[in-house]
């Protein structure tokens, strides 16, 4: 308990760490944020500000780092368009420094009618699949990208994120279910899909980090992180 905020109170060095390069960079922001859901959240994370090679380069060290140490049994890699696009490329080049070349593939929004044809490029999809993408709100996303690895003969095994927002899914589910379900859009994907999910950090981190911030001026944001977790936080 900090300044009346519960935290977990058990620190994840690697979630610790991103957290930190995640603010430096100003992909993760504090203020006022309308979300997708029409909620208004006190922080903002958005991956598309990694956005020069050294910060790539680095993001693709805390993906590949978490994957590892998550034990996920995988045969290739894919990268859901857009932002999952030079995410899932970056871990693959990464994987690769460190001695684990897999495939990688990725998909177009609009299906290409001449040269190769289709809406699917890189290595052909076999095997056991792991999705790269930024957050989740809801498992709207995985879901389309399960439809296309099945059509292509592959198994979607799992996903890895880079935060995971730790709250109520944002979009209605397949069930019909919508805002007030009871599980975040990570809990959705693993229990009513069936793949595995990995985050480098998440929201319970994100308030780690802060509560460890002395007098700084990022402690501020405690309190209303915490107040917004806990309306919308499963």
């Amino acid at each position: 308990m900090v300044d009346g905020v519960a935290t977990t109170g058990t620190q994840d060095k690697l979630a610790q760490d991103f957290v930190q390069f995640a603010l430096q960079c100003g992909v993760l922001r504090f203020g006022e944020f309308k979300t997708k859901a029409g909620r208004l959240s006190p922080y903002f994370f958005n991956a598309g500000l990694f956005d020069d090679g050294q910060k790539l380069g680095r993001l693709a060290e805390f993906y590949a780092r978490r994957v590892l140490a998550s034990g996920i049994e995988f045969d290739m890699i894919f990268g859901p368009a857009y932002k999952g696009i030079p995410l899932g490329a970056a871990l693959a080049v990464e994987l690769a420094r460190l001695g684990r070349n897999v495939p990688f593939a990725y998909n177009r929004k609009e299906a290409k009618d001449h040269g190769e044809g289709g809406t699917l490029v890189g290595a052909p999809l076999k095997g056991r699949v792991l999705i790269v993408d930024d957050v989740m709100s809801a498992g709207t996303a995985a879901r389309e990208s399960i439809a296309l690895i099945e059509a292509a003969g592959a198994k979607p095994h799992a996903v890895v994120i880079a935060l995971d927002r730790q709250e109520m899914a944002t979009e209605k589910q397949a069930d019909g279910a919508v805002n007030d379900v009871p599980y975040s859009a990570v809990q959705y994907v693993r229990n009513q899909l069936g793949l595995q999910v990995c985050a480098i950090a998440q929201l319970a981190d994100l308030m780690d980090y802060l509560s460890a911030q002395g007098g700084g001026e990022l402690r501020q944001h405690l309190p209303s992180v915490a107040a917004y977790r806990d309306r919308y936080g499963v």
